[in-house]
């Protein structure tokens, strides 16, 4: 993460804000809330500012994910060399639908939620998405698990103690 933050902060650092630079990290896949925060931190981001700005960046490419994603993979489907990473992905997200399927919203809460490889909004979203969840009862699951890893987060970057005396 820090090689990262460093190859932003490097090559657009003098064109645009720290704030900007931990926006744009929450964007992508992968990285997301968690790569935000972890960013806000090394770049000396306020964080409250930087919790906020990752759970924006987080969030904000979902609802494009939810109404989109399905007719972009039948286009994509249709060219031999992309057919099979869009079959990868989608096998892959499916592996993961049990607990989503079986606890519903909830499960989609803490499937994203719970900041662990594989897991996030844009996972989630496309889970979602594959298993037909109707799309506003998706998008506020994932919200709330976006709040709910941004929580774990906090605690972990600053443990119990840091987090209650900045309240």
């Amino acid at each position: 993460m820090e090689s990262l933050v460093t190859w932003f902060t490097s090559t657009l650092g003098a064109h645009i804000s720290r704030e900007a630079i931990v926006f744009i990290i929450s964007l992508f896949p992968i990285l997301e809330l968690r790569g935000g925060i972890l960013a806000s931190s090394l770049l000396d981001v306020t964080m409250w500012k930087g919790i906020l700005i990752s759970a924006v960046g987080n969030i904000l490419p979902i609802p494009f994910i939810l109404f989109f994603i399905k007719k972009i993979f039948t286009a994509m489907k249709k060219t031999k060399l992309l057919r099979p990473l869009v079959e990868k992905m989608e096998n892959k997200a499916m592996k993961k639908r049990d607990q989503i399927e079986k606890y519903e919203f909830w499960g989609l809460v803490l499937f994203v939620g719970i900041p662990l490889p594989g897991t996030g909004a844009w996972s989630g979203a496309l889970i979602a998405t594959l298993l037909k969840m109707p799309k506003t009862r998706a998008l506020l699951s994932i919200f709330c698990g976006v709040i709910t890893a941004g929580i774990i987060m906090l605690i972990a970057s600053h443990g119990v103690l840091g987090v209650v005396k900045m309240i």
